[in-house]
């Protein structure tokens, strides 16, 4: 029995049931993996944080997708594909505005990406849809240089100001500040969103992949599978957990409070998100790199308060509880002071994490076999339908 194991009640000799599938190996994958060695998350076999110091977004999108980093001529023509699809498109701007502006914004991007879909389906069959590598490769590219002017539209919307027009002079992540902010980027904090895109855009057999490889395994089609993957992540236990750290931080206040704030939290047995993972039992790989970022967003903007509240907190549960921060901890607060507002956090994942989703979709298309486990069944056993029924 494992930790997360147990069996059947009342069937001594059943199958072992492993609760949120924990532990188990559901395929193999070529496109990311976490090396017990280092304990390091590797992209195609480069370490994440190597590419984080090195790469555009635009280059680490090209790798999950062919398996290598682009050559420049490679890079050169990829960056000018995805600039001619960075308009909002009137039909998702449309979409989107027929949604209450306080909706969520996740609500928001799930419905943008199926109008998406949708377009890119029309007067195709279901089968005709789910289409070949070659096909999903160009939505996927599409999809990516889309999904900036999406988010951006959203968190503009909600402040009552218009959209911007994205600039076909500027990279992946200087653009995608320029829609969201309509102000020229500083080079450091273009550095430290490049970092957070490349640190979020993959992560093996998550929640939100796995829901996308198992809607793909019907032969559905990409998009459909990358909605379906929007609506695991929106949930607090997987992408909604970086919205959940900022509200905590901003509930705690100030780093003099972080001590007692805490002591109650866990007296009360509340969880504090941004802790702990599913897989990094010693500390997630992503962390150090992203913490280095964020130290630098605190110089830049001059918030060494936020700084020490960070430091009082992670102190305070890694000497209580021996856990420690997962990758969401410190993107929270760097997507606050670069002017994210907290709801815009989860689509930022979105943003990044498309690209794993749709590698893992073409890959699970390449040696499809259908998703269907099986389920141990608790209930009552055969019995007869009652002679008179309740309506007689």
């Amino acid at each position: 029995m494992t930790e997360h194991s147990e069996q059947i009640p009342g069937q001594a000799d059943g199958p072992e049931v492993r609760r949120g599938l924990a532990g188990v190996v559901a395929d193999v994958t070529a496109i990311s993996k976490v090396d017990p060695e280092t304990n390091s998350l590797l992209y195609r076999g480069y370490p994440v944080q190597d590419l984080a110091a090195t790469q555009p977004f635009e280059a680490v999108a090209w790798l999950l997708w062919h398996g290598e980093l682009p050559t420049a001529d490679e890079l050169d023509a990829f960056r000018a594909t995805e600039r001619e699809h960075r308009p909002l498109a009137d039909d998702v701007r449309a979409a989107i505005d027929l949604l209450p502006v306080t909706a969520h914004p996740m609500d928001e991007v799930r419905t943008a990406v199926s109008v998406i879909g949708a377009r890119e389906a029309a007067g195709l069959t279901a089968l005709e849809a789910a289409a070949d590598r070659a096909v999903n490769l160009e939505r996927s590219v599409r999809l990516f240089a889309a999904l900036p002017a999406v988010v951006a539209y959203g968190q503009r919307r909600r402040q009552g100001l218009r959209p911007v027009a994205p600039r076909d002079d500027l990279g992946f992540s200087a653009n995608f500040l320029w829609t969201t902010f309509e102000v020229e980027p500083d080079p450091v904090v273009v550095d430290a969103f490049n970092r957070s895109m490349i640190l979020y855009a993959e992560h093996s057999f998550n929640a939100s992949t796995f829901t996308a490889r198992v809607i793909t395994s019907t032969l559905s089609d990409l998009h459909s599978a990358v909605v379906g993957a929007i609506a695991a992540l929106k949930g607090p236990l997987h992408g909604g957990a970086n919205e959940a750290v900022m509200e905590t931080l901003a509930e705690i206040g100030s780093a003099d409070r972080a001590a007692a704030w805490l002591d109650d939290a866990l007296a009360a047995k509340r969880k504090i998100m941004g802790f702990g993972h599913r897989v990094y039992k010693h500390g997630d790989s992503r962390v150090p790199t992203m913490k280095a970022a964020l130290d630098t967003l605190v110089e830049h903007y001059d918030r060494p308060d936020l700084g020490a509240l960070y430091d009082a907190l992670e102190s305070g549960f890694v000497s209580r509880k021996g856990i420690y921060p997962n990758l969401d901890y410190p993107s929270g607060p760097a997507y606050h002071l670069m002017g994210f507002d907290t709801p815009t956090f989860t689509p930022l994942f979105v943003a990044a994490r498309v690209t794993g989703w749709t590698a893992h979709i073409m890959e699970q298309q390449a040696t499809n076999s259908l998703i269907r486990p099986l389920s141990a069944y608790v209930g009552p056993e055969r019995r007869e339908v009652p002679r008179t029924s309740a309506s007689a």
